[in-house]
């Protein structure tokens, strides 16, 4: 594992030279897309004050498993770097605590369902657009405002299961299944944080902020790539593929002598790569396997003549092999092999600062590197720091 972490100031503001320092960012959202995206915030330089409600963000008690620091750890992979402090916001006082906040603020991230802000007397167009006009004001919600769902209110898995994604994952033994991964939320959370880069850039040019909405269903939709295009060209619904590709073969998980591995194959060149390192060059010129459109439309007979080849093979040497030859495949590790890999220590994707541990900074920027800040806050743990700072 490397041991990396972001240096710190006294009170446990993170420093940093990133390319967003001198950003200020005040961060309402709970549980998983609006943290996310205010935590890359603070590992490229913003200062993200994360204002809670006395509680807490649900997600510090979504265990176990439990961190050190008594929260659970998926409250810990989403929100380092950043300051706590509580607010109630159904109190009017705490509201001008907000308000104060806002004054330096560039950005404000909040994922309440649509209403709850305007009910305070915060909405963007009802009152901050005019007292902030440089705010850029982001909200994460499920459905929307409007609409014939707007203003519901929606999980990563529903939106999932609402919008086509659960129909492709999966096999006709499991049925329909969700994937394993909170990837509507994880993809909201890079979604709302282009939108807010963009509207900082905007705002260069015309010294306002705007209003930067992101939904979990439209980004669960936009991830229908490419089932959704295959079906307006088509008309056949897409099923359950497995593990496979609908439209390329072989892309897939095989069965070695040792385990499962994955190979994706893209064109006949490297098709006829592979079948040499697996010593079956007759099956290139074979008329079932000549193209990708033949090897998709034959794809069955096409796994078996694969997995008999490999059988032969231990994983580890002939992914190894493959590589080596332009031909993507690698073993089906599971979460910590994962994580124990050799290339996850150089490229800095495990990272240790103290007793915290979690996933490194995936985004690089060679002049305005980002870097992992301080731990994840106690609850309001910087409450007197930040209350001191708007006096």
């Amino acid at each position: 594992m490397n041991d990396t972490s972001g240096a710190t100031a006294e009170g446990g503001a993170a420093v940093s030279a990133g390319a967003l320092a001198g950003v200020r960012v005040v961060d309402l959202s709970r549980v998983l897309a609006g943290p996310l995206c205010t935590q890359i915030l603070a590992d490229h330089g913003a200062q993200v004050v994360k204002v809670e409600p006395p509680a807490g963000d649900d997600t510090r008690r979504l265990g176990p498993p439990f961190a050190e620091s008594g929260d659970a750890a998926y409250f810990q992979a989403l929100n380092r770097g950043k300051r706590s402090i509580a607010l109630d916001l159904t109190l009017a006082n705490e509201r001008e605590t907000l308000l104060g906040l806002l004054r330096d603020a560039d950005v404000l991230v909040e994922n309440f369902l649509p209403g709850t802000m305007e009910r305070w007397g915060l909405g963007y167009e009802q009152a901050l657009a005019e007292r902030f006009p440089r705010l850029v004001y982001c909200s994460i919600t499920g459905f929307g405002d409007d609409g014939p769902l707007g203003g519901l209110p929606g999980y990563d898995a529903v939106l999932q299961a609402m919008c086509g994604l659960m129909s492709v994952n999966g096999t006709p033994d499991s049925g329909p299944t969700r994937l394993g991964v909170p990837v509507v939320d994880h993809l909201t959370g890079y979604t709302a944080l282009a939108g807010i880069l963009m509207a900082l850039v905007a705002r260069q040019r015309t010294g306002r902020g705007q209003r930067v909405e992101t939904t979990l269903f439209d980004t669960a939709l936009s991830l229908l790539v490419p089932h959704a295009s295959n079906w307006f060209h088509s008309g056949k619904a897409p099923a359950l593929t497995g593990s496979a590709h609908p439209n390329i073969a072989p892309y897939d998980q095989f069965e070695a002598r040792d385990g499962p591995m994955f190979l994706g194959i893209l064109n006949n060149a490297q098709f006829a790569r592979f079948c040499r390192v697996i010593g079956r060059e007759g099956l290139a010129g074979d008329v079932r396997f000549v193209s990708n459109a033949s090897r998709v439309e034959n794809s069955p007979d096409l796994r078996k003549e694969i997995e008999t080849s490999l059988r032969e093979f231990g994983r580890e040497r002939l992914c190894a092999e493959l590589m080596a030859a332009g031909i993507a495949a690698g073993p089906v590790n599971t979460v910590p092999q994962a994580l124990d890999q050799a290339h996850a220590a150089h490229r800095g994707m495990v990272v240790r600062s103290g007793a915290y541990r979690g996933l490194g900074v995936p985004i690089r920027l060679s002049a305005t590197p980002g870097a992992v800040g301080h731990a994840p806050p106690a609850l309001s743990a910087h409450e007197k720091e930040i209350r001191g700072e708007l006096e």
